[in-house]
């Protein structure tokens, strides 16, 4: 059996891996390398050589069993680090560290915090979400905690991550975040990194799938053939490829533009939101020892993520540090400005939060997508996408999968491309 995969990302990676050595695989991917939305620049090291460096930040966290699993079975094991990752909060002119009891006291009233808490050990004693698809997050913010909370709290949160879309999204999600992100200590949260970057996962599976001879091809995928309801080949860059299967992990609605025909009976209305993450190199570190930092104030920006505050600046030679914020329409000037423009935005916002923080800059990147990640709003479980299509020989694995519902993450999608693989041996 001849099998596409449209797309390099860990979806297509880890379907391959499942599938290489029985069928023929040949992964096609237009950008220059693999990964998606885990690739990684290569960076000049300050003394010599190169080193990696997520284009988007990535962490994992202790209950992404597969993929610390999979990490293992490639023998990485060892470049699996558990580290803590602070947290802090900047409204009104000022940085909160928000790890400890004592810390959320200094920046919300103590009813607040208490009414905080108990939301939290509710949402984590709750184990079937399904209910909480069809009620919005604000609803369930505000009569479980109040008006207070979710106006100091969780509204900037909402606010910074999903846009005009905040009201919309629903408290399984919510649930599913506080769920995954309630492995804190004293010092902070349990997260997880590999020293070197998560470049080292990508290329391990890589050399896997080629030993089994998977082919890997850049290319655009600008047409599938289907025949009779089946699968028949592909059009990469104006040349045919026939092939028995294919494994889409693209955006369904991208997926339909290169398809001769609609999938039938699957929802295609799920809604995306973009993302322009700049990550900079500078001469000195900009906050103490807070590795995330949620900001209320009025920036261009929802986050900032200061990387040497989780990963030692050794192991790079500088301070490194992302800069990133949602964006929900294509207009959005986070997607028509150029590169310079987006950038010289985020300069004047991080101005307000750290004086003189220009002169500090040494480098930039900036990487934008229009499509990172699904707006998980109420009744989103009911959009989820099957591994299965009613055409025969097509399957589909990726952020749309029920792998990543309530809320994507690289296990996620590591999961994903598995069950699709699964789906396949199991139906022919």
């Amino acid at each position: 059996m001849k099998t596409i995969i449209i797309g390099g990302g860990l979806a297509g990676l880890a379907a391959a891996y499942r599938l290489a050595g029985r069928d023929e695989i040949t992964i096609i991917e237009k950008e220059n390398e693999l990964g998606g939305m885990a690739s990684s620049y290569n960076i000049p090291h300050p003394d010599s050589g190169t080193y990696h460096i997520e284009k988007y930040y990535h962490h994992i966290f202790a209950s992404d069993r597969e993929l610390i699993s999979l990490i293992e079975e490639l023998g990485l094991g060892n470049r699996l680090e558990w580290l803590r990752g602070t947290t802090g909060y900047f409204f009104n002119g000022k940085i909160f560290p928000m790890n400890t009891p004592l810390e959320i006291l200094r920046a919300l009233p103590l009813l607040d915090v208490v009414r905080l808490t108990l939301l939290v050990l509710k949402a984590k004693r709750i184990k079937d979400r399904t209910p909480f698809d069809d009620i919005t997050a604000k609803q369930w913010i505000l009569d479980n905690a109040g008006e207070s909370v979710y106006n100091n709290f969780f509204h900037p949160l909402l606010a910074s991550k999903f846009g005009d879309n905040k009201d919309k999204v629903s408290a399984a999600w919510l649930l599913g975040r506080v769920q995954i992100r309630s492995n804190r200590g004293a010092k902070g949260e349990r997260l997880g990194y590999m020293r070197g970057g998560f470049q080292s996962l990508i290329d391990a599976m890589a050399d896997k799938l080629k030993k089994k001879n998977c082919k890997i091809v850049k290319g655009k995928v600008y047409r599938i053939d289907i025949n009779n309801g089946a699968i028949k080949g592909v059009t990469v860059d104006g040349k045919r490829i026939e092939c028995d299967r294919v494994i889409s992990t693209v955006a369904p609605d991208v997926l339909e533009k290169i398809m001769d025909t609609k999938l039938s009976g699957i929802g295609t209305d799920i809604s995306y939101q973009g993302t322009a993450c700049a990550l900079f190199g500078l001469k000195e570190k900009v906050m103490d020892d807070i590795y995330w930092l949620n900001i209320k104030d009025d920036v261009p920006f929802g986050a900032v993520i200061e990387h040497s505050n989780f990963i030692p600046v050794s192991d790079y030679g500088e301070n490194l540090m992302y800069v990133t914020s949602y964006f929900q329409d294509p207009e959005s000037v986070l997607w028509k400005k150029s590169n310079d423009e987006v950038i010289e935005l985020y300069l004047k916002g991080l101005e307000k939060l750290f004086p003189g923080f220009r002169k500090n800059v040494k480098w930039w990147r900036l990487r934008r997508d229009l499509d990172t990640a699904p707006v998980y709003e109420v009744g989103y479980g009911k959009k989820v996408l099957p591994y299965k299509t009613n055409i025969r020989g097509l399957y589909l694995a990726g952020m749309f999968s029920e792998a990543n519902y309530p809320e994507r993450s690289m296990n996620g999608s590591i999961v994903a491309g598995f069950k699709c693989a699964e789906a396949m041996e199991n139906i022919e």
